[in-house]
């Protein structure tokens, strides 16, 4: 199972229905202070949307939606894996891809035989205040050691500029959110990542 090496994280649906017929084919929906009714909604038009545009959706943290929705895909933060039923997350048959931050993370990570690690932020990143400072690509290369096989997502900070130089790290995936969002064109900024990725 290949994922695809550009991976954007996107707080509403609105963005996939953007973003996908521009040729997006693994996004992270990440839905924060929602009512479940419209989390559920949202992923569920998610789901269709990708299904639509053969495109995976990996849905963030709402992982009793996500098996109830039948989705394939499930990100974890590490307060997540906290209070997730992970057996029931394996019985569903979703695939899981889990945040990491320091070893000690990395290594209660992969004990759950994940089907991506993600580490971050490379670089310093705008979306959400971080008790880790920047990781720096040498901390992908190390990574990259530890977790083998399993794919590695570089997350925080990431631009078109900076791939190239977390591709040769050692990261599999790069991901971006501020830098589509905030940009002045965010279907160009789109168009760049998939230029520069492939």
């Amino acid at each position: 199972m290949s994922l695809d090496r550009f991976y954007p994280i996107f707080d509403d649906v609105s963005w996939l229905e953007r973003m996908l017929p521009l040729g997006v084919k693994l996004v992270q929906l990440r839905l924060k202070d929602r009512a479940d009714t419209e989390i559920r909604a949202q992923l569920a038009r998610g789901r269709d949307l990708c299904a639509a545009h053969g495109a995976r959706l990996v849905v963030n943290d709402h992982w009793r939606a996500a098996i109830d929705l039948g989705c394939d895909w499930l990100h974890l933060g590490q307060e997540d894996l906290d209070t997730a039923d992970l057996p029931a997350i394996r019985r569903a048959g979703l695939r899981l891809g889990i945040s990491t931050h320091d070893r000690a993370e990395l290594e209660r990570a992969l004990a759950l035989d994940p089907d991506y690690v993600a580490l971050g932020p490379v670089w310093p990143t705008i979306l959400k205040k971080m008790k880790w400072e920047r990781q720096g690509v040498e901390r992908l290369t190390e990574w990259k050691r530890l977790v083998g096989d399993i794919p590695l997502v570089a997350i925080g900070g990431l631009s078109v500029a900076r791939a190239p130089e977390a591709f040769a790290a050692g990261a599999d995936i790069v991901s971006a959110v501020t830098d589509i969002t905030l940009n002045a064109d965010p279907e160009g900024r789109v168009r760049d990542w998939i230029g520069a990725v492939r």
